[in-house]
């Protein structure tokens, strides 16, 4: 079998995974970018839950999915930027159009919220993005040279989160935005100074963090982030 044979053989393998309309009804509800259960997937592509995880397995075959295991939970997403590249295309072909991911979560919970011992919600997830935009933490969830000095600016000890017997940073689904926050030592430190300088405060009853006037400032000084508010309902 030469190179342009197995070409037009993967090809023809990929097309008949995306082809079939269930997993084509998955696919593109991911294409927003956001996480979802094989639950939620069979109720889109309106199969049971056995037959859900049947097409599931099919799509990561072909490397269009990929699973991220929390706790019980398992969310797929899409593999990468390609495969949301050739259903775009695929799309604009097709002359379609896909529907928003509308989360049901609380309002002041999803504003922003503890998980576990670090930030989630809508804010957790700007900071993880904003860290990544301005290239203090890599793909893999190093910190660069930039990282260190910002993080230092803040008052965290990096080398002294580093020693901690835990993950130092990783990617945390977050599950009323269905995309990651930063989890580990350093989303730990992160909220400890956003608590001590008073930028958020918590909720007596709750695992809701309200934003301070005086948070949303800083955060758009130093990270040019427009914090919410995260008041209660």
């Amino acid at each position: 079998m030469d190179v342009e044979e197995h070409m037009d053989l993967a090809v023809s393998r990929i097309a008949a995974a995306i082809g079939e309309p269930a997993r084509a009804r998955m696919l593109y509800n991911l294409l927003d970018g956001h996480a979802r259960t094989s639950t939620e997937l069979a109720m889109v592509a309106e199969v049971s839950p056995s037959t859900a995880s049947v097409h599931l397995h099919r799509l990561m075959t072909e490397r269009l999915v990929k699973v991220h295991v929390q706790g019980k939970h398992r969310y797929y997403s899409l593999e990468g930027p390609n495969v949301s590249g050739a259903l775009e295309g695929l799309s604009v072909l097709a002359g379609g159009s896909r529907g928003q991911f509308v989360p049901n979560t609380p309002s002041r919970l999803r504003a922003a919220r503890t998980c576990y011992d670090h930030m989630a919600g809508t804010l957790g997830v700007a900071l993880h993005d904003r860290f990544r935009a301005l290239g203090w933490l890599s793909a893999d969830y190093e910190l660069s040279l930039d990282g260190l000095k910002g993080l230092a600016a803040l008052g965290i000890d990096v080398e002294r989160t580093r020693a901690l017997r835990r993950r130092f940073a990783y990617a945390c689904l977050d599950w009323s935005e269905r995309r990651p926050h930063v989890g580990g030592a350093l989303g730990a430190a992160l909220l400890n100074v956003a608590l001590k300088r008073k930028w958020v405060v918590q909720d007596l009853d709750s695992r809701a963090l309200g934003v301070t006037s005086l948070g949303r400032r800083e955060m758009l000084a130093r990270f040019g982030l427009r914090a919410p508010e995260g008041r209660p309902d």
